[in-house]
């Protein structure tokens, strides 16, 4: 027991230090839209979202209303209930449901991908130990960029709050150039959002993030649909 919770903090290192990073950016930029360092930090503690984390900040300093707020977490944060479905198959019979679902406030883009690498069944332990590392490096760069975005001159911070769009940024140039499905999502998704911004100001920006975001993907599902043959591996 005490071996896996131990491999679970060491594998969870890396991504921990990748977290307070990006994070570090996502503390500027809520204490930029008026949040409070604590305020900050428990986004950061109670939603590992990042894009989602972003996307609700943006709605709040907007003054949003709760519907737009709930609308815009499903439609970004879907992609984690498939990924909890994809990985409750790695999860061992020492599981229980109470573990389940502690288990899932921890399923994040990267801890999937480590989690979906390892051989065999994946222990209690070893989920709190990549998640609690993790969580404490995402929590930490929070407070610490929001600490610095009340005490940094104003240039500086506003320089350093694009550091998380920098992170989106990176996330997606990648796989453009590779295939011609996810440029043109990309593509179809920027122009949607120019547009939504120039020609119908009245939209606000969470209701934006949905018409981008689902509009785009069926674009992409209609223009790029999956072969046959790539559906049954």
């Amino acid at each position: 027991m005490k071996s896996d919770f131990s491999k679970g903090i060491s594998h969870g290192i890396p991504i921990a230090l990748g977290y307070f990073s990006v994070s570090f950016g996502f503390g500027i930029t809520a204490v930029r839209s008026g949040l409070s360092i604590f305020q900050s930090s428990m986004i950061s503690l109670t939603s590992l979202t990042s894009a989602g984390q972003l996307a609700g900040v943006d709605i709040i300093s907007a003054g949003g209303t709760l519907i737009e707020m709930i609308l815009v977490q499903l439609t970004i944060n879907i992609r984690y209930a498939l990924m909890g479905l994809s990985l409750s198959q790695k999860l061992d019979s020492k599981f229980s449901v109470p573990q389940r679902l502690i288990a899932s406030y921890g399923i994040t883009d990267e801890i999937f991908a480590v989690c979906s690498a390892q051989n065999g069944f994946l222990s209690p332990p070893y989920m709190y130990g990549i998640i609690l590392i993790s969580a404490v490096g995402w929590v930490a760069g929070t407070t610490a960029g929001a600490t610095a975005g009340q005490l940094l001159p104003v240039s500086v911070s506003n320089a350093m709050g694009i550091m998380l769009y920098g992170m989106f940024t990176a996330i997606i140039i990648p796989p453009s150039k590779k295939q011609k499905s996810i440029l043109f999502v990309v593509c179809f998704s920027m122009t949607m959002s120019i547009i939504l911004k120039y020609a119908f100001a009245n939209v606000s920006s969470g209701f934006a993030v949905i018409i981008c975001a689902v509009t785009a993907s069926m674009a992409g599902a209609y223009f790029f649909p999956l072969k046959d043959e790539e559906n049954q591996k």
